[in-house]
């Protein structure tokens, strides 16, 4: 008994000191491999400088629609390269004035029906942890259902028109849903509770906060308190929105929406030049303190249930191309499932279909390769960047002390050449397939080809 007693003293501390690196600036140059920590008495998610997050859309993500088709392939997921998965509210959906949306929730603390009770929840967190892979829930903070019981018990928990009736959003189309009222102190109290059930019941790792601009920063600065308060959990937690106020209230990460806007443009139809992405990346770096990100996507479910990246960015080799930039210039890389293997039809995130994960193989083996080296590569992730002008092909370096690599992604459908500086002429090695490659003073890519290299 003493030997276990003094076994799980050290093991506690092991996770205090982890847990302090990583909440400490110092997170951003790390000098492992990223790989969680698992413990026989914890897990704690990797830094927030690592980590590589996957959306689920549990209705299209397997044909069982359900919590079970997500364990059954998270072992899939670990091998794509992923270490933490978001998935879309899991909730019990309301049925008065809705049209089925998830973010249309009826009860905060209930699992709904057709996805499978608690426990099956808790056993994906449970096993999702034992493959190293960190889960967190996406939170609709600002409305509920109108059939959600606090509609009834507590109406004054809502806002209210002059004629004292509970509306929706303002300036939105979000009919499905009621306001939330944040000048009230007991329904914050309320929804902090509920975001505390799931930490202390399931042992989630965090929190997606939907329509994060919407809610006051006060509100997230005394719910982020609350949460991190909870002993022996670290959590990760992303707001849905591109406030700077966001990472003051205690958020790691945030929304690049302006990013997302500007790779749209350079791979569609409007053709603007690709320096547009690094100055959309300086100024949205330019207030994000240290140690935190902006996560980066070419597609998300709201950007899916529209147009899937197949058609967006050009066809298969343009989504690849868009997510090679997106990947490694500067933030916390997100993909959406099925992305990798090149969804096309948006009809497959409605929940009448599902995701042919036999599709496009050699999209799945692209994306692996690109994941696998950004994962075994302290400087695509958190090495200094250096970017270099031109129209039509991206390029940027991530550089350590000890370690270089250099991003070459061609945004045309037809060739074009890069006049190279000097200082990137030499010797390289391919990063994807480890073959020596002398670099001169022009570069010619394909239409959409990529090279990464490292030295």
């Amino acid at each position: 008994m003493k030997r276990a007693k003094l076994f799980f003293k050290l093991s506690m501390i092991l996770c205090l000191l982890v847990v302090f690196q990583n909440c400490s600036k110092s997170e951003e140059v790390p000098t492992v491999v990223a790989t969680p920590l698992i413990t026989s008495d914890n897990f704690i998610p990797v830094a927030t400088s690592d980590i590589v997050m996957y959306e689920i859309n549990p209705t299209a993500f397997s044909t069982s629609k359900n919590l079970q088709g997500i364990t059954n392939r998270l072992d899939n997921i670990k091998s794509l390269g992923i270490n933490t998965i978001w998935i879309m509210p899991i909730y019990s959906i309301g049925v008065t004035n809705s049209f089925g949306s998830p973010y249309c929730v009826k009860d905060y603390t209930s699992v709904r029906t057709s996805l499978g009770t608690l426990q099956d929840f808790k056993t994906l967190v449970t096993t999702a942890h034992q493959k190293g892979i960190a889960v967190i829930l996406d939170w609709v903070a600002n409305h509920t259902s109108w059939d959600n019981s606090w509609i009834t018990t507590h109406p004054n928990w809502y806002t209210q028109n002059s004629s004292g009736q509970i509306i929706s959003p303002a300036g939105t189309n979000w009919n499905d849903v009621a306001d939330l009222n944040y000048n009230n102190s007991d329904m914050r109290i309320a929804m902090i509770d509920a975001m505390k059930y799931w930490v202390t019941e399931t042992n989630i790792d965090g929190f997606r906060c939907d329509a994060a601009d919407f809610i006051p920063y006060d509100f997230w600065s005394q719910a982020n308190t609350a949460l991190n308060a909870i002993p022996n959990k670290y959590l990760i937690l992303l707001a849905e929105g591109n406030r700077a106020d966001h990472f003051t209230a205690g958020f790691q990460m945030n929304f690049a929406w302006d990013y997302l806007s500007a790779v749209k443009n350079v791979f569609g139809t409007s053709q603007t030049s690709v320096t547009t992405l690094f100055a959309t990346n300086t100024s949205e770096y330019a207030v994000v303190p240290t140690g935190k990100k902006k996560l980066r996507f070419t597609t998300n479910h709201d950007e899916s249930n529209i147009a899937t990246p197949i058609s967006v960015y050009g066809g298969k080799d343009g989504a690849l191309a868009a997510s090679v930039i997106s990947i490694f210039l500067q933030g916390v890389p997100l993909l959406y499932s099925g992305q990798e293997v090149g969804v096309s039809a948006t009809a497959i995130y409605n929940g009448t279909n599902t995701i042919n994960w036999t599709a496009n193989s050699d999209m799945l083996l692209a994306y692996t390769n690109l994941l696998t080296f950004y994962n075994s590569s302290v400087a695509s992730r958190t090495g200094n960047l250096t970017t270099y002008g031109d129209a039509n092909i991206a390029v940027f370096q991530k550089a350590t002390a000890t370690e270089t690599v250099l991003v070459l992604v061609n945004s045309r459908a037809t060739v074009q050449s890069f006049t190279v500086p000097t200082a990137l002429q030499g010797n390289w090695t391919n990063a994807i397939t480890g073959l020596a490659v002398t670099v001169s003073s022009n570069v010619a890519l394909n239409s959409f080809q990529y090279l990464i290299l490292k030295k």
